[in-house]
């Protein structure tokens, strides 16, 4: 996937381009946006007692610059991104679509904590027609994107 740059971000919208204006921070936090939290589960992390073990990675891992992005589903709670040997300044992002057409209505990232190099993101509802899907984003850019499911 070749790497999108701002100006084209923000004339499409979504996730990526609100994540490039956010403030780097020194303590890694969760951002949304949309009408992310609008459905059950969304605002909860995977680790959740009732989720645990329920999630498979769909579709294959998606590489970039050496860092790796993976979806993860859950018929039960829907789903998350992850994303692995992740440098500083980059997060997994969830994009879910509330109609099922693909086009991101609400949307939730993760950058990375300092010392280590994953991120995942909190639950988004993906489940009855929903769809989502998972970006790695860097510096305002996209590096790579999974499919949506």
């Amino acid at each position: 996937m070749s790497r999108r740059s701002l100006r084209t971000l923000l004339a499409a919208g979504g996730a990526a381009a609100v994540m490039a204006l956010l403030p780097a921070s020194a303590v890694a936090a969760p951002h949304s946006g949309g009408n992310y939290g609008a459905y059950g589960m969304e605002g909860q992390y995977p680790t959740i007692s009732s989720c645990s073990g329920t999630f498979r990675q769909v579709g294959g891992t998606r590489h970039a610059d050496g860092m790796a992005l993976k979806y993860f589903y859950s018929d039960k709670c829907g789903s998350f991104a992850r994303i692995e040997k992740s440098r500083t300044n980059c997060a997994a992002v969830l994009e879910r679509s509330n109609n099922g057409v693909g086009r991101a209505d609400g949307w939730v990232s993760e950058t990375v904590d300092p010392g280590i190099n994953y991120a995942y993101t909190m639950i988004g509802n993906n489940l009855h027609g929903r769809v989502s899907r998972a970006l790695l984003a860097c510096d305002g850019h996209v590096l790579a994107a999974t499919g949506w499911y």
